[in-house]
């Protein structure tokens, strides 16, 4: 079993700890979070230190994940998956048992695509993001760095998702679309054209609110 400590002990924590215990590769055997938080429990697992204490446990060869959550602002997830590979930290790929990644896509450092995703052939996922419960990624589609794609979300194929997005439960990105950068999509949004300014976007078809 490979030693696995996470980082971040919210409800995002809980279920990716639900998929790393199905996987069964991995003994997790700590939680970093909050300091008013040590001694606590998530689940099974004990919060043992919080963020500051990263680097206290990279010399023993253990590997790390982030389970911080990304709703809007993936500041925090990016700044811990920066400062872990600063300091030489293996941040691995997870993958539900209960997902579907084609052979032909490929999955970036420190992602994760959780039970009943779909990843279809030649498409990419980018690094330290979140392909979340349901969600479905279709042929040939790009999603960028640090980005969540939500519960139950449709990126249908050809598109190209940018960095720092997030993607809300059950929206729909229609074929062949462009969405930039730093974007927020509401839940059950529908997308039917390319996005290509920065901000907050809601409703069928969508359109930018902030």
């Amino acid at each position: 079993m490979i030693p696995l400590i996470l980082v971040g002990g919210g409800g995002h924590c809980i279920s990716c700890i639900d998929v790393i215990e199905s996987i069964g590769r991995f003994e997790i055997i700590g939680i970093l979070d909050l300091k008013e938080k040590l001694h606590s429990t998530v689940l099974n697992y004990k919060i043992v230190g919080d963020n500051e204490d990263i680097n206290i446990y990279i010399p023993n060869g253990n590997n790390y994940f982030i389970t911080i959550g990304h709703i809007k602002n993936p500041q925090l997830r990016i700044l811990s998956f920066q400062t872990l590979k600063k300091n030489g930290a293996i941040v691995p790929s997870i993958i539900s048992p209960l997902a579907y990644l084609s052979s032909y896509a490929t999955l970036g450092e420190g992602s994760i695509i959780m039970h009943n995703a779909f990843v279809n052939a030649k498409s990419t996922i980018g690094i330290n993001s979140i392909i979340n419960t349901g969600a479905v990624i279709e042929h040939e589609t790009s999603i960028g760095d640090h980005t969540h794609i939500s519960t139950g979300a449709y990126v249908n194929g050809g598109c190209s998702v940018g960095d720092r997005v997030f993607i809300g439960s059950s929206a729909v990105i229609a074929h062949n679309l462009t969405i930039t950068n730093d974007v927020v999509i509401g839940a059950g949004t529908v997308v039917i054209r390319s996005i290509n300014e920065p901000g907050t976007y809601v409703g069928n078809p969508a359109r930018k609110v902030s």
